[in-house]
């Protein structure tokens, strides 16, 4: 009889501590899927404004066709938006794609006839929407990662997190943040 104590504070130890990393693991597991489809929300909405700038550079092409260094800007920053294979990738992207986008903006500032356009007022409508919903996205992903991360980094957390597989993401950060600080304007 004067074993059985220990046999059953070892099994209630055991016990709790398999509930605990059940727990544990599963929460994991909804963080990175909510970082996975918060990611996919980002990449949904950058492939959304990459099929939009054709369309404007067509329009604005038809007004200011001499304006060959602004379109061919715009059309790398497209490719390499499109290219990006994850965070730091987009991160770079992003800063390209802003700086190319205000010079387009600002080469149609200079064409009345351009501004009152209908499909160049469309086309910039939806391009100031999706810029909203890539910062909502990008929100939503950077709030994820951060309680990933955090989940990872806690103690007793990070004796095993990475022995199962979990690792730190990277944040969705520009490296010039005034270029993103607000959708490309248009003044008309």
């Amino acid at each position: 009889m004067e074993w059985l104590i220990p046999v059953i504070v070892v099994v209630v130890l055991v016990a709790i501590i398999g509930i605990y990393l059940w727990a544990t693991y599963n929460s994991l597991v909804t963080l990175k899927v909510r970082v996975d489809e918060a990611w996919s929300d980002i990449t949904v909405q950058l492939k959304r404004r990459a099929d939009l700038i054709p369309n404007l550079i067509e329009s604005v092409k038809g007004y200011a066709a001499h304006e060959k260094g602004v379109f061919e800007a715009v059309t790398a920053a497209r490719a390499e938006t499109l290219q990006a294979q994850g965070p730091v990738d987009a991160s770079a992207a992003e800063t390209h794609m802003q700086t190319a986008l205000k010079s387009i903006f600002a080469v149609a500032e200079a064409y009345p006839q351009l501004q009152a356009s209908q499909n160049f007022l469309q086309l910039q409508a939806e391009l100031v929407d999706t810029e909203d919903k890539v910062q909502a996205s990008r929100r939503f992903y950077n709030g994820g990662v951060r309680e990933l991360n955090t989940k990872i980094r806690v103690f007793p957390n990070n004796i095993f997190a990475k022995r199962l597989g979990f690792t730190e993401r990277d944040f969705f950060e520009v490296a010039d943040l005034a270029a993103i600080a607000e959708p490309p304007r248009v003044q008309f």
